[in-house]
């Protein structure tokens, strides 16, 4: 993992992390917890295209599901009953 404390970042700008991101996601360090993540454009991206494809996959299965009768409609009631959780 690659890793900046965030007083670097400070100290040097931005110019402190375009060594560090040829290798991958940097990781900005801050009070010792990890704080943030700097991401290429490209990786950025990457990332919101596979966030949104996954939406569709899921939206899609749902539908399927829909139409083919796996869904119950009830309440929140309804379903903890179900699940066994109900008091």
């Amino acid at each position: 993992m690659n890793t900046i404390p965030a007083q670097e970042i400070k100290r040097r700008g931005i110019a402190a992390v375009d060594d560090l991101i040829a290798n991958g996601d940097v990781h900005v360090i801050k009070n010792n917890q990890p704080r943030y993540v700097i991401l290429t454009e490209e990786r950025y991206r990457a990332l919101i295209e596979a966030e949104d494809e996954a939406y569709a996959v899921r939206m899609r299965e749902s539908l399927a599901d829909l139409k083919a009768g796996r869904v119950k409609r009830g309440t929140a009631k309804d379903l903890l009953k179900a699940l066994g959780l109900e008091d």
